[in-house]
């Protein structure tokens, strides 16, 4: 991949910094909802390629399946450099909405590439873990310990995860084509 396509710490923290911009500015425009913010978990300097938007989209067309019976406000994609971004706004609980999507990035193919977050206005805005309602912490992609712990003491390489990355979206491909 071209270095045109890498992206800083600089760039990463822009972009984290707008993205809690735009979840500040939908959660305080209505009351009474949840907060889908949806990224995916890439390693390394490239965080957007077309293998990996195409996998975004199909993780996303999972996740409004699921939520197509729910009164959906406002949703909306972006596609930036630092990787492709999703929000959408509904009228459910955020223990609901955490449970169907931490469902999601257990079990379809490609959800472990995801972080499916869910926020909400209470005050504050506030993020519903996995562990707030009852799940385990998330596990690594390579040796299933606590997925914070193996990223915090680099215990894998990048080449090692992205090589994982690869391998999950290939399977993907396979099964479904």
């Amino acid at each position: 991949m071209s270095d045109k396509n890498a992206v800083t710490l600089d760039d990463m923290l822009a972009a984290r910094e707008q993205r809690a911009a735009i979840q500040r500015q939908l959660l305080q425009e209505t009351v009474h909802v949840s907060l889908l913010s949806a990224t995916m978990n890439i390693p390394g300097p490239v965080k957007n390629s077309q293998k990996l938007t195409d996998s975004f989209l199909t993780v996303i067309d999972a996740v409004e399946d699921q939520l197509a019976e729910h009164n959906i406000i406002c949703q909306f994609s972006r596609h930036e450099r630092t990787g492709p971004e999703y929000y959408l706004v509904l009228q459910l609980p955020p223990e609901m909405l955490k449970k169907q999507m931490v469902a999601i990035e257990e079990t379809h193919p490609l959800g472990r590439l995801m972080d499916l977050d869910v926020w909400w206005f209470d005050g504050e805005i506030k993020q519903m873990s996995r562990v707030d309602i009852g799940f385990p912490a998330r596990r690594c992609l390579i040796c299933s310990r606590d997925a914070k712990e193996c990223s915090r003491s680099r215990r894998h390489s990048v080449a090692e995860l992205q090589d994982k990355i690869t391998e999950i979206i290939v399977g993907r491909e396979q099964h479904s084509g």
